[in-house]
Order: structure tokens, then sequence, then C-alpha cells
């Protein structure tokens, strides 16, 4: 099978999110994103033991907007529920595994896990627009997240798990840690 590299994977999603920018688009950047996490060349570049520690933004489409980064976690966390604002979001796990939670928000009792499910090594998961979700990682755990727009300039929401209330908050650098 041929390598099916970074410039293979963004050519494959600026082709589907130009013809179909939707959640059956966005469910197609997850899949091909899976089939990017079988690249072996790939993740030795960009999530290999020899990665720096942290989150580095490796690909931001010109055109469209959309952004690729690379986690190489060396701490575990567990982030609270949030969103992406106006963007979506596709997780796909490289080393180590992510659990993940979707919340729903509800006026009487606040905010309920909705679903659960672990992404292993080669698997993707897709958070569409408004999608409430909130992931945990182990030591050492490296994924990719591809995200519709750089989220440095996307308002998001961070809700408080108890009570539901959520709070506005920017985006923080690809340095950090965020989710």
């Amino acid at each position: 099978m041929p390598a099916y590299s970074l410039e293979d994977f963004c050519d494959d999603v600026r082709t589907t999110l130009t013809e179909n920018d939707d959640h059956d688009g966005r469910d197609t950047v997850r899949r091909k994103l899976e089939q990017l996490l079988k690249d072996p060349e790939f993740l030795a570049r960009y999530v290999g033991a020899e990665n720096d520690k942290g989150v580095s933004q490796i690909y931001e489409d010109p055109d469209l907007k959309f952004c690729v980064l690379a986690y190489n976690m060396e701490a575990p966390r567990k982030s609270p529920p949030h969103d992406h604002g106006s963007s979506w979001a596709v997780y796909g796990q490289a080393v180590g595994h992510t659990d993940m939670t979707v919340w729903q928000a509800d006026e009487d009792s606040g905010l309920q896990p909705k679903a659960s499910f672990r992404l292993s090594p080669g698997q993707a998961g897709l958070f569409d627009v408004g999608d409430i979700h909130s992931i945990e990682y182990a030591q050492g755990a490296k994924f990719v997240r591809v995200t519709g727009v750089d989220l440095s300039e996307v308002t998001r929401r961070v809700y408080d798990a108890e009570t539901g209330e959520a709070r506005e908050i920017a985006q923080v650098g690809t340095g950090s840690a965020s989710s």
C-alpha cells in the first residue's frame, strides 16, 4: 500500500470540504484521518518518540483555513466539557488512548453525559459544530486534531459539568495543552 502523506490528506480534506462542508463531509475527513494515522512516515515525523512535547500546528489551509495539529502530551489531562464555537474538530489517536465524552445541555438538569467512547491508535472521532465534549488522556498520549479553522480566532464555551453553566473563552495558542 502506498504511503498516505500529510500532503495527500490535506489535498483530500480540501477537496472534500470544497464539495461538502457539512456533517457528511466532516465524517469523510474523520475517515481520511484514520487513513493518515496508518502511515508510518507521518507518525514518525509528527507524533513519534523524537517529537517535542506539547502541541504544534503542522498545517493550515491558505484558502479554507482548516488546521491540522499534532499533540505529543507528556502529562495526563482531563478537559472540562467544551465546544469549539463555530468550528468542528476531528480527533485521531496515534499513541495511547483518549476517552471522549459527549455532553447534552438540558435547561432543567444542567449538563449530562450523553455518550462515551475510547479512541485507540488509528481511530478518529468527529465533534461537529456546537457539540459539547470532554477528553481525557493518559501520560504520553499522542493524537492529531483537525479543526475547521484556527481556534485561536474562535470564541468557545467551557461548561461546568455540575451546573451546566457556560463561560466564553478565547482559545490560547498552540503551545499549550488546550483541547
